[in-house]
């Protein structure tokens, strides 16, 4: 793979090399893989459908999304596609720790994981990761927003986990400042990805993807109206999705870099540099997906 020293870079070009798992003709939704997706709150409950929205916009099977009780039957109306499971809150509308017990059936069964898009307080966020990481031992897990957390002071994991800071994260997850993060992102990111033992998918503008083992790859092609609420739950969505279909972490971080820059590319061009929206971005994948892998066929077999 072409590159400077320590990184490659990352874009569509490099997925023609890198095609997603094959899915059969006569596969059912069963053989493309089960998401869970825990998310969502009393205040942020788009997270939760965004988030899910794009899990199967990226070619997952089955969607279980396990959100909060306030929230659990509006989101199941506006998410036909999925099961719902209504979590119990406490009082400040973050998940109460008997949500645990709601989910340990949906864990064992699930295929791909994602934990945290839209989820409020970070202690009980914490404890509740902390809960279901043992029942997901089987599967791919996606740590993003407060559920990111569980990686503070020094801890390293001992299955497979991608996380998804910005720099703002990465500095609260690191103990750095911003500044230091921005000054060099492709050091934090390796450097974090040894430290936890997991992928680390640093985004901005200038994405990068970092594994334990050392490799790095560097996503520039991020498009200003990205920067955009909800985006980050719709990336996080995707590479759930994609490890649903048992692409390795790395390669689903890689390719749903790229998917949520070419739907936010492609997105630009219809309406204008900015003001799409996020919910707007899931629609753009399945064509993409499309094309790419169109591409990577007509390559190997030049």
């Amino acid at each position: 793979m072409a590159g400077e020293p320590g990184w490659t870079c990352l874009d569509a070009r490099l997925l023609r090399h890198w095609p997603l798992p094959a899915v059969a003709q006569d596969a059912d939704k069963e053989d493309r893989g089960r998401v869970l997706v825990v998310a969502g709150s009393r205040e942020i409950p788009g997270a939760a459908l965004l988030a899910g929205i794009a899990a199967l916009r990226a070619g997952a099977g089955k969607l279980v999304v396990a959100t909060a009780q306030s929230v659990a039957q509006p989101l199941a109306l506006a998410l036909p596609e999925a099961r719902v499971i209504a979590l119990p809150e406490n009082d400040r509308g973050a998940l109460a720790p008997a949500a645990l017990e709601l989910l340990a059936d949906s864990a064992s069964g699930t295929r791909a994981a994602l934990l945290g898009p839209g989820l409020m307080d970070d202690t009980g966020t914490c404890e509740l990761v902390e809960g279901l990481l043992p029942l997901l031992r089987h599967a791919p897990v996606v740590l993003d927003a407060l559920a990111m957390d569980v990686a503070r002071q020094g801890r390293r994991f001992d299955q497979p986990l991608l996380l998804t800071p910005h720099a703002g994260e990465m500095a609260h997850l690191l103990g750095a400042t911003k500044e230091e993060i921005v000054a060099d992102p492709l050091r934090a990111a390796r450097g974090a990805a040894h430290r936890w033992n997991a992928v680390v998918a640093l985004k901005g503008a200038t994405t990068v993807i970092a594994t334990p083992r050392g490799d790095c790859w560097r996503h520039e092609g991020g498009h200003p109206g990205l920067a955009t609420s909800g985006s980050g739950d719709v990336l996080a969505g995707l590479v759930a999705g994609l490890a649903a279909r048992q692409a390795p972490l790395e390669q689903a971080g890689a390719w749903g870099v790229v998917l949520h820059a070419g739907a936010g590319a492609a997105l630009a061009r219809r309406l204008g540099p900015l003001g799409f929206l996020a919910r707007e971005l899931a629609a753009e994948i399945p064509p993409l997906v499309s094309r790419l892998q169109r591409r990577s066929a007509a390559a190997r077999a030049a």
